[in-house]
C-alpha cells in the first residue's frame, strides 16, 4: 500500500526567485504597518486629554485598549488562520487597521478614539500570521532569512515610527497621524491581495468559540491590572481582584482547552519542550526589549538641569532611537545564517547575551547623544537575532497546520513581557525620584535601575533559552525525537461514527449512529457481546442462527491480510435497526446473520482502526464477505540536515512493517516535513533517504491513535569523484576501487566514456583509491562533511 505525501503545488509562484522576494517584501511591509501603528499615537499622548476634553485617567485607554484588543485577537487570528486561510486572515487584520486608523482620524472624542485604537490594536496578527504564510509559501533556502526579516519589522516600525510621528505631529494636525495610518494600511492590503498567495495549509474543524471567550477574559483579567495598577493602586481591591480572576479564569479555561476535541490553542503541542521554553524566553526578552523603549527616550528628553538629561526634543529622540531599527533589518540574514549553521537556539542565547551587554553599557553610558546611539544599535542588533530565532524555534516543533496559532501565542507571550516591563518601570521610576523645581521626576538612579532590571531579564531568557532541547543523535548517526500521538490532529477510532446506509442503486436512505469505544450498546470493553447461552463463545444471542436466518461470515483483516481479532461486527437494515452483532476472533473471522434476503449495511470497527460500513445484497444462500480495515494511526516528522539543521526537502521516505513490506512512500515537502497516515499501531521501519545525505533507518513505534512525531537528522554523504586520464587523454572503463583505512573494499566502480568516476554516501575519513587499466595507482585520499572530493588519476605505461 503506498500513500502519497503532500508536496507543494509546482505552480510557479514560489519556485520564482522574484516573486518570493515580492512575498516577503510585501509581508514585511505589513509587519512595519502595524508597528507604526502602535507608535505613532506616542507623541500626543500628553495632550490626549486636552484634545478629546477628558480625564487623563481617560484618555489612558487610548493605549490601553490597543493592547488589550491586541491580546485578545492575535491568538484567534492565528487559529482563524489556520482554520480558513492564513491570507484571508491577514487582509481581515489589515482591514482592521485601516477601520480603526479611519474611526480615529474622524474622532474629536473620547470614545471613537477608544474604538478606533481598539481596531487598530485587532490587527496584531499580521506578524504572525506572515510569519505562518511564509511557512507555507517559501523554499526552504529562503524560510530563515524571511521570517528573521519579518520579525524584525515589528522592531523596524517601532524606531522610524517615534521620529516619523514627532515630525507630523509638530507640523500637522494630530489627526494627519492616524490618516498615514490609514493610508500605509490601505498599500499593504492592496499589495497582499495582488502578491501573496494563499497558503494551502488548513487545519479545517470548527472554532472553539467557549476557549475564544475564556482566553479572552483571562488575558483581559491579566493585562488590565498590569497595565492600570500604577493608576488604581498596586494594593487596591481592584487590581488584586483581577488577578486573582484570571488565576482563576485562566485554569478553567486550560482545563476546557485540554479535553476539546478542537482547541483554540492546543496546549499540548504548547506543553512541548521547545515550544514551552521559548514562549518563557520571549516573554523575558518582551520585557527586556521594552525596557529599552522606556528609558531611553526619557533620557534624552528630560532637562540638562537635571543633571542625566540631555534635553532632546521628541524628535530628536526619535532619531535617535532609528538606527537601532535599521540595525535588525540588517542583522535578520546574520540571524538567519546563524541559525542555519549552529540552529536557532544558538541566536536565540547570542541574541540575549548581547541584549544585556547592551543594558550594562548605557548604564556606563549616559552623557551624550553619540552614547545612547551606539546602545541603542546593541541592543537593535540583540533583538535581531533573537526575533529571528524565535518563529524558527516555534515552527521547527509544530505541523505546519499549526503553525499561525503557535507564532500567534509566542507573539502573545512578547506582549505580556513588554506589558510588564512597562509596569515595573513605572513603579521604580515612579518610587525613585528627585526633585526638579517644583516637580518630582525620576532620578539617575532610577533609571539605571530600570537598565539593570532589562538587562537582568536578557539574562534571564539567555538562562531559560539554554533549555530548548538539543537534537538527540542515535547509535546510526540520525537524530530522533518520537512524542506522543495526544494532540488536535490525533483521530482516534473510539467515539461515535455515523455510517450512512446506500441502497443498492447508490442512493443513501438511511443513517446509524455506531459507538465505536466500547463496540456497541451491550458490549465489554474488549468489544464482546455478553453471551447468556453458556458457551462462553463471546459471540451473543444476536449472532446464532435463528429460524429462516441467513448466515453472513467472513473474516476483519488490516493491512497485508492481518487478522484483527476482537473487532466489534455489526449487521443494521437500511433503516438503521440493529439485527445482528458480533465479534472477530483471534483468526478474524466473524459471523452474523441476516433475517431474510435482501440489502444490508454491515458495520465494522476495532481500536486503532477506521470504522468501515459496507453494503450487503443478501440472496437465500450464505453470504461470505471479508472486511478490510484501515488503521487511524498515522506519521508524521521533519526531516533535518544533521550539520545544519536546516530542513531537507524532497528526500525519500519509506515505512516498512517489520516484515519488510513496504506500507507507504512520499517524499517531504520544503519545509522538510512528511505526514504519513492510515497507519496500523506497531513497530514499523522508517526509512529516509536524500542526495549529499547518508541514509538512514530506524524503528519508530506507532501509537494506537493520532499522529506519532519523529524527527529525523540526516548526516551529510562525502563524495569522492575525478577523471581517470591515461596519456593526458580521458580513459574510458578503467576500473576504480575504494578502499577504507582498514584495508576495506568499500566500493568498485568504471569510468565513463569521459573517464569519470564517482563514489557518493560515504563517511568522513581516509580511503585509497585505486585505478586499474594500465599498471594500477593508488592515492590517498581524505572526505569530510558533504564535501565532493575531486581526485583525478594518470595511468601512464610503465617504463621498459
Amino acid at each position: 500500500m503506498s500513500h502519497a505525501l503532500p508536496r507543494p503545488a509546482d505552480d510557479g509562484v514560489v519556485s520564482a526567485a522574484p516573486r518570493a522576494k515580492a512575498v516577503v517584501a510585501v509581508l514585511a511591509l505589513g509587519g512595519i504597518v502595524v508597528s507604526l501603528m502602535q507608535t505613532l499615537v506616542i507623541p500626543i499622548v500628553p495632550e490626549l486629554p486636552k484634545l478629546l476634553n477628558a480625564p487623563a485617567s481617560d484618555t489612558a485607554w487610548a493605549v490601553t485598549a490597543t493592547l488589550l484588543a491586541a491580546a485578545v485577537a492575535v491568538p484567534m487570528m492565528g487559529r482563524l488562520g489556520d482554520m480558513y486561510g492564513k491570507r484571508r486572515l491577514l487582509l481581515t487584520s489589515l482591514v482592521l487597521l485601516v477601520a480603526g486608523s479611519v474611526t480615529a482620524a474622524l474622532s474629536d472624542s473620547l470614545t471613537p478614539m477608544i474604538i478606533g485604537r481598539a481596531l487598530q490594536g485587532a490587527a496584531g496578527g499580521v506578524i504572525p500570521l506572515g510569519i505562518s504564510i511564509m511557512r507555507d509559501e517559501l523554499p526552504a533556502e529562503r524560510l530563515g532569512s524571511a521570517t528573521a526579516m519579518m520579525s524584525a519589522s515589528l522592531g523596524v516600525g517601532a524606531a522610524l515610527g517615534l521620529p516619523a510621528a514627532a515630525l507630523i505631529a509638530d507640523n500637522f494636525d494630530w489627526h494627519v497621524l492616524f490618516w498615514s495610518s490609514a493610508g500605509m494600511g490601505v498599500l499593504a492590503l492592496l499589495l497582499v491581495l495582488f502578491v501573496v498567495p494563499e497558503s494551502k495549509v488548513r487545519t479545517g474543524g470548527r472554532f472553539d468559540v467557549v476557549g475564544g471567550v475564556g482566553m479572552a477574559a483571562g488575558l483581559v483579567c491579566l493585562l488590565l491590572p498590569i497595565s492600570k495598577g500604577g493608576d488604581w493602586g498596586w494594593d487596591s481591591g481592584t487590581t488584586l481582584g483581577l488577578f486573582g480572576a484570571s488565576v482563576v479564569v485562566l485554569l478553567l479555561w486550560g482545563w476546557y482547552e485540554l479535553r476539546a476535541e478542537q482547541p483554540l490553542v492546543d496546549l499540548r503541542t504548547t506543553a512541548r519542550r521547545q515550544v514551552l521554553v521559548t514562549n518563557l524566553a520571549s516573554v523575558a526578552l518582551g520585557f527586556g526589549m521594552f525596557a529599552m523603549s522606556l528609558v531611553l527616550p526619557q533620557l534624552l528628553q528630560l532637562p540638562e538641569a537635571t543633571g542625566y538629561g540631555l534635553g532632546k526634543s521628541l524628535l530628536t529622540a526619535g532619531l535617535v532611537m532609528a538606527p537601532s531599527g535599521l540595525v535588525m533589518m540588517a542583522v535578520a540574514p546574520v540571524s538567519a545564517a546563524l541559525s542555519k549553521a549552529k540552529g536557532p537556539k544558538a541566536s536565540l542565547m547570542l541574541g540575549s547575551l548581547i541584549v544585556a551587554a547592551g543594558y550594562g553599557l548605557q548604564i556606563l553610558l549616559m552623557s551624550e547623544v553619540w552614547q545612547f546611539v551606539l546602545v541603542s544599535c546593541v541592543i537593535g542588533s540583540g533583538i535581531g537575532f533573537t526575533y529571528g530565532a524565535m518563529p524558527s524555534l516555534i515552527m521547527g516543533a509544530v505541523p505546519p497546520s499549526q503553525s499561525g496559532a503557535a507564532n500567534s501565542l509566542n507573539t502573545l507571550m512578547r506582549s505580556i513581557g513588554t506589558s510588564t516591563a512597562s509596569a515595573v518601570a513605572g513603579v521604580i521610576l515612579s518610587q525613585m525620584t528627585t526633585r526638579l523645581g517644583p516637580l518630582s521626576v525620576p532620578s539617575e538612579n532610577g533609571f539605571k535601575t530600570v537598565l539593570a532590571v532589562g538587562g537582568g531579564a536578557a539574562l534571564l531568557a539567555f538562562a531559560v533559552a539554554s533549555f530548548i532541547p538539543r537534537h538527540v543523535a542515535t547509535a546510526s548517526g540520525g537524530g530522533t525525537s518520537v512524542e506522543g500521538a495526544s494532540g488536535s490532529g490525533a483521530t482516534a477510532a473510539a467515539g461515535a461514527a455515523v455510517v450512512a446506509a446506500p441502497s443498492p442503486a447508490g442512493a443513501v436512505v438511511g443513517a446509524a449512529a455506531y459507538d465505536s469505544s466500547v463496540g456497541g450498546a451491550g458490549m465489554d470493553t474488549l468489544g464482546r457481546v455478553p453471551s447468556d447461552s453458556g458457551t462462553g463463545d463471546g459471540l451473543g444471542p444476536l449472532a446464532r442462527p435463528n429460524a429462516g436466518g441467513i448466515p453472513v461470515t467472513g473474516h476483519v483483516f488490516a493491512t497485508e491480510r492481518v487478522p484483527v481479532a476482537t473487532a466489534a461486527v455489526t449487521l443494521i437494515s437500511l433503516g438503521g435497526e440493529q439485527l445482528s452483532r458480533s465479534v472477530s476472533r483471534q483468526d478474524g473471522s466473524y459471523g452474523v446473520e441476516a433475517p431474510s434476503a435482501g440489502s444490508y449495511v454491515l458495520i465494522a470497527s476495532a481500536e486503532g482502526f477506521q470504522p468501515q460500513a459496507s453494503t450487503l445484497v443478501v440472496t437465500d444462500v450464505p453470504v461470505s464477505y471479508d472486511v478490510l480495515l484501515s488503521g487511524t494511526s498515522g506519521l508524521a516528522g521533519l526531516v533535518r540536515s544533521a550539520d545544519s539543521g536546516a530542513p531537507v526537502a524532497d528526500a525519500v521516505v519509506i515505512v516498512t512493517d517489520v516484515r519488510g513490506e513496504v506500507l507507504a512512500t512520499g517524499r517531504t515537502d520544503v519545509l522538510g516535513e512528511f505526514t504519513v497516515t492510515d497507519l496500523v499501531p506497531g513497530t514499523v521501519t522508517l526509512a529516509v533517504n536524500s542526495p549529499k545525505h547518508r541514509p538512514l533507518a530506524l524503528p519508530v513505534e506507532i501509537g494506537s491513535t493520532g499522529a506519532t512525531r519523529v524527527e529525523v537528522e540526516l548526516r551529510p554523504g562525502a563524495h569522492v569523484r575525478g577523471t581517470v586520464r591515461g596519456g593526458g587523454a580521458p580513459l574510458s572503463d578503467a576500473r576504480v576501487t575504494l578502499v577504507d583505512a582498514a584495508g576495506n573494499v568499500i566500493a568498485t566502480t568504471r569510468t565513463d566514456l569521459d573517464g569519470a568516476y564517482a563514489f557518493s554516501d560515504l563517511d568522513s575519513g581516509a580511503y585509497t583509491v585505486i585505478a586499474t587499466g594500465y599498471p594500477p595507482r593508488a592515492a590517498t585520499v581524505t572526505v569530510s562533511g558533504s564535501d565532493a572530493d575531486e581526485h583525478d588519476i594518470e595511468l601512464t605505461h610503465s617504463p621498459e
